[in-house]
């Protein structure tokens, strides 16, 4: 996700203790290793088990993505290599890249084949390893958003749909974007925040896309201290979903799939993003933030590493990658636990 320049000044488009809080333990121990840095505190641990599944074509569009039953679900099992391995990311310069965060390694899969002016803005990614990405139209004038879709685009290949799957309403040009499966279930939905106008008063609040009907269904605004701010998203595998708030110090927090947060964690050091996405993979979450600077005076996104087991928070868990991160997608057949 990014801010947007208007009339000289960059404005926030908006995604953010006691370690963990407000995260709900599942069974298990949660225990694992991972990168340290600052923060403390203990917690529980996430300990839930890795969804299993066959079927879909891994990356391309020959998978089941619609869902074969009513409701917001895909039902297709996924699961196979590319959709667990790794993350993906999109550049600002519309790029496509996998992310391996245990080995800390980025490769880039090829430029997207979008046909489209319009700017991209953030990433979702299904159980088949097929990216949904949010492109969002501008009006140079005004610095306002106009129009805002979503296309369908291969990760093998960074190929795109010729035409956008979902054209979204007004109120919900910009997004957040993360799938969470429904319960422990191998479905799973495609969860939206409306980011609202960079220019104006932002929504705060939790949509779904239908992916039956490919419309979207407005769920309910973000409560209690976070109420009215905007949130970059991801989900898990056991039916979890995240935000990333872009707050003033970044705090990431548990959403309810009514659109309540639990207690957010302050993510300490952690400074309050240009361009900013989010992952959640083996059991850490993965920041993505930069100041937006352009090359060579900018040094592309940090990565931090928040492991909410242990409550530390590595800041520099990579750093000035060379291109900036406005988009992250992750499968919920992606591991749920750190890697033994």
């Amino acid at each position: 996700m990014q801010r947007i320049p208007y009339l000289g000044v960059a404005l926030v488009v908006g995604c953010s203790g006691t370690a963990f809080s407000g995260f709900p333990n599942g069974a298990g121990d949660g225990n694992g290793g991972g990168a340290t840095g600052s923060g403390g505190g203990s917690g529980g641990g996430i300990g839930i088990g890795v969804p299993t599944g066959s079927g879909g074509v891994p990356g391309g569009f020959g998978g089941s993505s619609s869902g074969s039953s009513s409701g917001n679900g895909s039902s297709s099992g996924g699961c196979m290599g590319q959709a667990a391995n790794f993350v993906y990311v999109l550049s600002e310069q519309n790029d496509l890249y996998s992310f391996a965060p245990d080995k800390k390694a980025f490769a880039k899969i090829g430029h997207l084949g979008c046909q489209t002016t319009m700017q991209p803005n953030s990433m979702a990614i299904d159980r088949n390893a097929v990216a949904w990405v949010n492109y969002v139209e501008v009006d140079p004038a005004s610095g306002k958003d106009t129009a805002g879709v979503i296309y369908r685009v291969s990760t093998k290949d960074a190929t795109c749909e010729a035409t956008p799957s979902v054209t979204l309403p007004a109120g919900w040009y910009r997004l957040g974007m993360g799938y969470s499966t429904d319960g422990t279930s191998s479905r799973e939905t495609l969860y939206v925040a409306s980011t609202g106008d960079p220019n104006g008063t932002a929504t705060g609040g939790l949509g779904s896309i239908d992916l039956a009907s490919f419309s979207l269904e407005d769920i309910g605004r973000f409560g209690g201290e976070l109420a009215g701010k905007n949130a970059e998203l991801t989900g898990t595998g056991d039916g979890r979903l995240f935000g990333f708030f872009a707050t003033w110090p970044v705090q990431v927090a548990q959403i309810e799939k009514t659109g309540m947060t639990g207690t957010p964690v302050t993510m300490t050091g952690l400074q309050s993003p240009n361009d900013w996405a989010f992952s959640f993979w083996g059991g850490h979450f993965y920041l993505y933030t930069s100041q937006g600077l352009p090359m060579p005076v900018g040094h592309g996104s940090d990565v931090t590493d928040y492991d909410p087991a242990s409550g530390s928070i590595h800041t520099a868990y990579m750093t000035g990658i060379g291109f900036d991160i406005v988009g992250a997608g992750v499968s919920t057949c992606a591991p749920v636990a750190p890697p033994q």
